[in-house]
């Protein structure tokens, strides 16, 4: 079974936030820590992301909000083989960070779902469908809920805990594997 990590964006996702809430409803989630909350680094919070995958020993199903889903996404690229699926909730404009160039270019190596806002403060509609298409996404359009946080009204959030489990391959499909088994099998794959 695959691991649910929650990779939160500015200030971690409070109390209050739906990611809290999804961590919640999901027994067997973890959630990144990052050093500095308000400090986005995108090179920092992937490397930390990136880290956390690396202590695991099963796949991981990304679940990033904001600045987290840069991170995710980035991370992700870079432990593919360690990611079943990615859901990537009101990825922030990258532009306004100054980090477009350290994202990834193309198609992300596992199945995954950009899922945005018409009204989002952080990222424009555009801008989100325009990565999704660049990452080879699943692109969802939510309709004028801003930036799905708590600010906008998302503690509880169903229809996204719906949209996550409508990703292929995500929380109770992946077979947990043992570190040293894929290890093997990848060997094996290569050598093949």
């Amino acid at each position: 079974m695959a691991i649910p990590l929650i990779v939160p964006g500015l200030r971690g996702s409070g109390p209050d936030h739906w990611q809290t809430w999804l961590e919640r409803q999901l027994p067997a989630a973890q959630r990144v820590q990052q050093a500095a909350w308000d400090a986005p680094d995108l090179l920092r919070w992937s490397i930390a992301v990136a880290n956390h995958i690396g202590r695991l020993d099963a796949p991981v199903v990304l679940i990033g909000h904001s600045f987290g889903a840069l991170a995710a996404a980035l991370a992700g690229s870079v432990r593919s083989d360690w990611i079943a699926a990615a859901f990537l909730v009101a990825p922030a404009d990258p532009v306004k960070f100054g980090t477009t160039h350290l994202l990834p270019r193309r198609p992300l190596p596992f199945p995954s779902m950009v899922v945005a806002s018409t009204n989002d403060p952080w990222v424009s509609h555009e801008v989100a469908r325009g990565w999704a298409a660049r990452w080879d996404s699943r692109f969802v359009s939510v309709g004028p809920l801003g930036h799905i946080n708590a600010d906008s009204g998302h503690g509880p959030w169903p229809q996204g805990l719906a949209l996550l489990g409508e990703l292929p391959g995500a929380l109770w499909s992946q077979p947990a594997m043992p570190r040293r088994l894929a290890q093997c099998a990848n060997a094996a794959a290569f050598a093949a």
